[in-house]
């Protein structure tokens, strides 16, 4: 299968050994700086036949692909999406989030099922060994009622990092803390908590990073349409460095935790069935991945190759990638006036926000 990645900054390492484990035909890459594209080129011993281009418009042209992956600035993830497909007709990758706008989210989505092509949202955090066992228990009901869930995003965020890309904290390219760093904790809760939303009401503030556009604190409560709740505290304010990335679930016949990292270890493990041993659970379920991002990316490429061979949708289509977004903006929007704001989310871009602070 022919692959070509867009963009080769921060998070292009986790695309490119995907699709070498993945066993895929690396085609071309394309970055507006040649000198990113060098470096992935030498750090990868990525083939020689690898072409390079600095305008993925040329790239679309000239190259026939079958599956391109897009991890751009995220305000360029939703023009690049809908060029790839009508003018490469390619099968695509998109980095979270899938774009910043509700109206994109929906061009995205109706390009993909008019063209006859498959659209995955990368919420690589879905495939972590953890989350997978926790949905199964989901699956099986073994929750009983779901009563609520929480996420916390305790990360830190420092000048160094927005300095490196300046579109970072931005309204028009970007969002803030919630939008960056805690959107894959957020597409988790309303996944495992039973993704119809009735409502959601929030609070963000910018406490110390004066120097972006967009939040650094984000605090929401979601009633859930099956009458759950779910919690969401996130941050890049925490010192010295990331806490921690953690995700509670409790039902009446079930409670459980999962934290580490990136979610990757369950530490708490605990059902009326007693199904299995919460101990044996813990032991198992316990990676450590050397960053944030995880192991799901490989297991991602998998899927969406299987989806594409197949002809099925892929297990995080783009509709779970404009749930994710959903939930951002609303509570974005709820800080902005003050309210309660009601699902389904209207037309609502991260812009619509600018000068928030």
């Amino acid at each position: 299968m022919r692959y070509a990645l867009i963009g080769c900054g921060r998070i292009s390492p986790n695309h490119i050994v995907a699709a070498q484990h993945n066993n895929l035909e690396m085609v071309a890459i394309c970055d507006v700086n040649p000198g990113n594209m060098k470096d992935k080129l030498i750090k990868f011993r990525l083939p020689t036949s690898v072409r390079c281009y600095t305008d993925y418009k040329e790239m679309l042209a000239k190259e026939h692909l079958d599956l391109i992956a897009i991890a751009t600035e995220s305000g360029k993830h939703a023009q690049i999406a809908l060029d790839c497909m009508l003018i490469g007709h390619a099968n695509l990758i998109i980095e979270k989030p899938i774009a910043l706008s509700l109206e994109d989210a929906d061009k995205i989505i109706e390009t993909a099922r008019k063209e006859d092509l498959k659209v995955c949202a990368c919420h690589q955090n879905r495939f972590n060994k953890s989350i997978q066992k926790i949905r199964e228990a989901v699956e099986m009901e073994r929750f009983g009622r779901m009563l609520y869930g929480t996420a916390h995003i305790r990360w830190t965020r420092d000048y160094e990092y927005y300095s490196r890309a300046k579109w970072r904290g931005t309204w028009e390219q970007d969002g803030g803390a919630l939008m960056n760093q805690c959107i894959h904790n957020i597409d988790l809760l309303r996944w495992m908590l039973g993704d119809e939303i009735d409502c959601v009401v929030g609070m963000t503030d910018r406490l110390k990073h004066d120097y972006i556009e967009a939040e650094d604190l984000g605090i929401a409560l979601i009633h859930f349409k099956n009458g759950a709740y779910g919690i969401i505290e996130g941050t890049t304010d925490v010192y010295p460095k990331n806490l921690e990335e953690t995700l509670y679930l409790f039902g009446e016949k079930g409670t459980v935790k999962a934290g580490g990292t990136s979610v990757n270890v369950i530490e708490e493990w605990n059902f009326s069935d007693m199904l299995d041993d919460p101990n044996e659970v813990k032991r198992q379920f316990h990676e450590n991945p050397p960053n944030v991002y995880g192991y799901g990316h490989t297991p991602l490429y998998a899927d969406v190759i299987q989806a594409i061979q197949e002809d099925r949708a892929p297990y995080v289509d783009a509709e779970a990638g404009k749930r994710a977004l959903e939930v951002v903006l609303a509570i974005y929007k709820s800080a902005s006036e003050g309210s309660i704001v009601k699902f389904p989310l209207g037309q609502c871009a991260t812009i619509d926000f600018k000068g928030r602070f």
